[in-house]
């Protein structure tokens, strides 16, 4: 019994490569072809407009706040009705994030207000020095959507006085 076992296990493992080689390979030719990612996914940060063009972080810093790896920075400036970057009376003149301190962990997407700050489904980030992790507030901001306007724009006096959208009740 102890002779022929080893004979066993080596048919077994003939078995084993022998299924291996006729199954498809899963390979994927990467640059050309992306995988799909999960939809739960936390990628390459960005930042959200509205459908008029105005974004929308109001410069609150709560992002900044909640990031446990002290990965963002904020400073906010006033918005005027003459040069109106998002609604309410600030914006968010700097706002940067080192993409190698991230753990991106989502706490600043669960912080925003305005659910400006998204983490997206770009997995492709590669640096080739410390101040190209640094993305800043043009790196990261959406492009102005179909029928919006650049930022700044001018704006009717009064026309915005809330910062943060008025919250609805949930439908189920």
């Amino acid at each position: 019994m102890r002779l022929i076992e080893p004979f066993l296990e080596f048919a077994h493992g003939l078995k084993t490569v022998l299924f291996t080689i006729l199954e498809k390979p899963v390979t994927v030719q990467y640059p050309e072809e992306k995988r799909q990612v999960s939809s739960r996914f936390r990628g390459r940060h960005e930042l959200k407009r509205y459908e008029n063009g105005l974004e929308k972080c109001i410069g609150c810093a709560l992002c900044a706040a909640a990031c446990p790896a002290d990965a963002i920075f904020v400073e906010a400036s006033a918005n005027t009705d003459e040069k109106r970057y998002s609604p309410g009376e600030r914006y968010a003149s700097t706002y940067e994030i080192n993409m190698l301190r991230c753990i991106y962990c989502g706490f600043c997407e669960d912080a925003c207000p305005t659910e400006a700050v998204i983490l997206g489904d770009t997995y492709e980030l590669s640096y080739t020095n410390r101040r190209d992790s640094i993305y800043t507030k043009e790196m990261l901001i959406d492009s102005v959507p179909v029928g919006g306007l650049p930022t700044p724009m001018a704006t009717e006096k009064g026309m915005y006085d809330r910062s943060v959208p008025e919250m609805k009740d949930p439908q189920d």
